[in-house]
């Protein structure tokens, strides 16, 4: 593959420990001049990026103190950096691990052990489809700011919000923004005036109350899609929220339903 056209004003963040994949990506990327920054963890990725605004990082996944998916949640929680495109690096090869990755704004993969050829054919790749991609809401959001609390917050939104199927714990929440229960649950208690667990609960029952409300899928199968032990706690919670059980709301969405075809009608 030619890889003669040249982007020299092209902006790359690497992060990664491993000093032996640094220096093999910096002699690649030198060559091919770009402009490069590097980081030794999530956090310290995280931190570069925001300063350097970098046109694209390039994200190992397994680093001590804060790891590749935690780091990627935060800059996609931040306005300053969630337009950049971040391409993951991994010697693991699991297609989980791969969908985890996408599902929370990576764009791509790069195996290790990986080919010179294929990171450059990547980078070059998604480098033009984030200039063509530009958005004006991106172009806006690069101008706001958010303080580490509102990322870690809004950070910790998205992660419940596309969770709800898991049995998830505030630890398990905080892991993975590389953060720590305390500091996680104080800037929730800070913010929405609800715990962690709260606000996962609340989240949960009223993506429950849509579903009740627009699908056919019985109060069984909506709690274990949302976490729920059994049915019986999630119609204890449903109840104790909106004052009725799940069964006798959908009902009255039914006949609410019903009653808006006849008017129209």
């Amino acid at each position: 593959m030619n890889h003669t056209q040249k982007q020299p004003h092209a902006r790359l963040l690497v992060v990664d420990d491993s000093l032996d994949e640094l220096r093999l990506l910096k002699q690649l990327l030198d060559a091919h001049n770009f402009q490069l920054s590097v980081a030794f963890d999530g956090h310290q990725g995280y931190t570069r990026a925001q300063l350097l605004q970098p046109d694209l990082i390039l994200l190992d996944v397994q680093m001590p103190r804060m790891d590749g998916f935690a780091a990627c949640r935060l800059l996609k929680a931040d306005p300053r950096t969630r337009h950049i495109p971040i391409i993951f690096l991994t010697a693991a090869q699991s297609t989980q691990e791969r969908l985890t990755g996408l599902s929370i704004g990576g764009v791509d993969y790069v195996i290790k052990p990986f080919s010179a050829e294929e990171v450059l054919a990547r980078i070059h790749i998604h480098l033009k489809l984030s200039t063509r991609g530009m958005t004006v809401a991106d172009a806006l959001d690069q101008g706001l700011k958010h303080t580490p609390d509102e990322v870690l917050l809004q950070a910790g939104i998205q992660l419940i919000r596309s969770c709800l199927h898991e049995p998830l714990t505030v630890e398990d929440i905080a892991r993975r923004l590389g953060s720590y229960e305390k500091k996680l649950s104080a800037v929730f208690r800070q913010h929405t005036d609800l715990t962690v667990f709260a606000y996962l609960r609340e989240e949960r029952l009223k993506q429950a109350r849509n579903w009740l409300a627009e699908t056919e899928s019985s109060i069984q199968a909506i709690a274990e899609q949302l976490g729920f032990q059994n049915a019986g706690n999630f119609a204890t919670a449903f109840r104790e929220r909106f004052e009725v059980s799940p069964s006798t709301y959908r009902k009255m969405m039914r006949c609410a339903a019903v009653a808006n075809v006849s008017n129209a009608s």
